[in-house]
């Protein structure tokens, strides 16, 4: 059977608590950087459930000797942070990945076209084989970004079953446009939301997730 993009909504109440929280208008600054901090933090819980390479092995108690299971640590786990809203999910991920290889890749969407260009890109020449790939973007709204990430990601050798995307709100256009590209793709989202507006943003939404955390508004 043919893979197929796999969409994963958490019934959890800290995800569903947090999402709230960003999605008013009347949240402050540093509240609604808390609250992606959590996001990023809960999502990511869910999304490495069961997607880290572990080792079965036997550790000494103060009683006796038993079974345990550990992360492997030589498989190369890398957290993609598209910046700059990515940012605001990066902290939570770092606490529940906190040796693995962050490299940020920048892109800016024209406000015209709603096509995505690179400003900074941060990712290794080749990425070594199995390595875990987290990307992070608290938005997939026309999913322009997103395929310019993928599409730099596969170049340098990583492999699309091994990764997973992060992000806050979804819309049906991103979904899409990745379940036609990267079929065994899986993502982690607070939220499907039904549409965008003639500029390209997601309704309801959140607003603008980089100027809310980084209070540019």
């Amino acid at each position: 059977m043919p893979s197929q993009l796999r969409i994963y909504v958490p019934d959890h109440p800290l995800i569903k608590h947090w999402l709230a929280v960003a999605r008013d208008v009347n949240t402050p600054t540093v509240l609604f950087k808390s609250a992606m901090t959590e996001l990023g933090r809960w999502l990511t819980y869910e999304a490495t459930r069961y997607w880290l390479p572990t080792l079965e092995l036997n550790v000494q108690t103060p009683a006796a000797v038993c079974p345990a299971t550990v992360i492997n640590p030589e498989v190369p786990i890398a957290v993609i942070p598209i910046l700059r809203a990515g940012l605001g999910l990066l902290e939570g991920a770092q606490t529940l990945l906190p040796l693995a290889s962050v490299y940020h890749l920048g892109l800016v969407r024209n406000e015209e076209t709603l096509e995505p260009s690179c400003y900074l890109n941060k990712l290794p020449e080749k990425f070594a084989p199995e390595t875990r790939v987290l990307i992070v973007d608290p938005m997939l709204a026309t999913g322009g970004s997103m395929m310019a990430a993928m599409k730099e990601l596969t170049n340098r050798g990583a492999d699309p079953s091994l990764m997973r995307i992060i992000s806050v709100v979804a819309a049906p256009p991103a979904l899409q446009k990745l379940s036609l590209e990267y079929p065994g793709l899986n993502i982690y989202t607070a939220i499907i939301d039904e549409s965008l507006d003639d500029n390209g943003y997601i309704v309801p939404g959140l607003g603008d997730a980089g100027d809310r955390t980084f209070g540019t508004l």
